[in-house]
């Protein structure tokens, strides 16, 4: 049957997207990597552009773990072992030994009781989330929180939805003294690393006034973090927003393996009741396929590499360069949000400008991703660059330089 209709209503849906900033456009094709040398990190290939080499500053791989020989002799010795891929979902015939060495190894990681994997960290908290939140649950979530957790919140029907302004801690107060009176369970969510900005939630406050508000709740204030981007590259140790803050154990905390740990899907680490129940409960994780046997292997062998000496070399490495590039930035006369984690925006607070950088940077051999108005509020565009410690001297350097000559030819 034909969908002329549909498509020509979708097509006009496509146009306004492009014509509001919102369409994403074409993606960019990665062909192939050059190894480091002469002092520079690994440099990309693009389909189409031949042999050109291209500084990456937009991966979520900040520890560079997904070329790590180590892990890529995990993944291909599980992979020959076990087969490409689980076969089933997890409680038919999908649960592998890999899968289940890792759960065990990132409940360590995290001084928690148990841990289960799921597809995506996207695919987790939708997952969780909406296990927790029911019709006498109040969920109460800062204004800046990731996508997957407004679209987890959608997905639940709690009886209470607030929202507060970012970081506002006297409004998250008032937000749990209000929906005592009317609910028997709170769930404050909030990211332990905002992506966009690449600053965290203070998570010790934030236990603190759970604790405050816990005895007006029958079913208690529970506090979940999805700290995606800090897991693996913030805190000393890299065990993310909870260390950096010397916070308490958050009552639920998501994070990925797609991104420090360089490979591929979520997890959920807490208790071993909540554990066991959203194993029982959880369509993300029952009606999906795990990632792969491989794939656990390799994240496995990562989570080993990040607790040896080895990788506490590597998170220093990438603290150095960070405020190598941030300290970099405010001499050339740019304006960022200064932080210890790795993602540094460069706050242009334009959209023209934004995507005249973007676009220069591009030309001059460098890739950056720009975030303008209406993804981002208006004057608040900006690019959002990632650092790794993939990195080198020379290759912060090299980017400072290309963001120098655009002021320069401005």
């Amino acid at each position: 049957m034909p969908m002329d209709r549909l498509e020509e209503s979708l097509t006009a849906q496509l146009r306004a997207m492009e014509a509001s900033g919102r369409a994403k456009g074409a993606e960019t094709l990665f062909a192939g990597i050059l190894p480091s040398a002469d002092g520079k990190g690994p440099r990309y290939l693009l389909a189409g552009e031949g042999e050109r080499p291209y500084l990456r500053m937009n991966s979520n791989s900040y520890l560079g773990l997904s070329l790590n020989a180590e892990v890529q002799d995990a993944e291909e010795e599980a992979l020959q072992a076990l087969g490409a891929g689980p076969g089933a979902v997890r409680f038919i015939s999908g649960s592998w030994a890999p899968h289940a060495a890792l759960e065990q190894r990132l409940a360590r990681y995290h001084g928690r009781e148990a841990a289960m994997i799921f597809s995506s960290a996207y695919a987790t908290t939708m997952g969780v989330l909406p296990q927790l939140i029911d019709s006498e649950t109040a969920v109460i979530s800062d204004a800046l929180n990731h996508s997957c957790i407004i679209n987890a919140m959608r997905l639940a029907r709690p009886k209470q939805k607030r929202v507060y302004d970012h970081l506002d801690l006297a409004a998250l107060d008032r937000h749990l003294g209000e929906c005592a009176d009317s609910c028997r369970r709170a769930v404050m969510v909030t990211d332990g690393i905002f992506s966009m900005r690449g600053d965290h939630a203070p998570l010790d406050k934030i236990m603190a006034l759970a604790a405050k508000h816990d005895a007006s709740y029958a079913e208690n204030v529970i506090v979940a973090a999805d700290d995606s981007h800090g897991v693996g590259a913030f805190g000393a140790t890299g065990r993310g927003t909870e260390e950096f803050c010397t916070s308490p154990p958050v009552d639920v905390l998501i994070a990925t393996l797609g991104k420090s740990f360089g490979i591929n899907g979520g997890y959920v680490t807490g208790s071993a009741a909540l554990i066991s129940y959203l194993r029982e409960t959880s369509p993300f994780y029952i009606y999906s396929n795990p990632i792969t046997p491989g794939e656990a292997a390799a994240a496995l062998k990562a989570v080993e590499i990040v607790e040896r000496p080895e990788g506490q070399a590597l998170l220093a490495h990438l603290r150095a360069m960070t405020a190598r590039f941030e300290a970099g930035l405010l001499a050339l006369g740019y304006e960022t949000i200064a932080g210890s984690h790795p993602v540094v925006p460069l706050m242009v607070r334009n959209t023209t400008r934004t995507s005249a950088l973007v676009a220069f940077l591009r030309a001059n051999g460098v890739l950056a991703t720009g975030l303008n108005f209406p993804v981002v509020p208006e004057g608040d565009e900006e690019i959002h660059f990632q650092i790794s410690a993939d990195h080198t001297e020379n290759d912060i350097d090299e980017a400072l330089a290309v963001l120098d000559a655009f002021v320069q030819q401005e």
